[in-house]
């Protein structure tokens, strides 16, 4: 749940930056927010959060 919370905050911090400096249309930031709402609800969802949290706990910790 941490990790989820993270890279929400993670990617919505990189939208904004995005958007900020005009290196993002809204019209792209929307098609990229509604990939990822319906990406989360197919078959596909499982296997990414899976990746997710392989490469998550492959980085060292301090």
């Amino acid at each position: 749940m941490a990790v989820t919370v993270s890279l929400v905050f993670l990617f919505g911090l990189v939208l904004f930056i995005l958007l900020r400096h005009h290196s993002l249309s809204a019209g792209a930031a929307f098609v990229a927010v509604m990939f990822g709402f319906f990406l989360a609800s197919t078959g596909a969802s499982t296997p990414i959060n899976n990746l997710t949290t392989a490469v998550v706990n492959a980085i060292p910790t301090p």
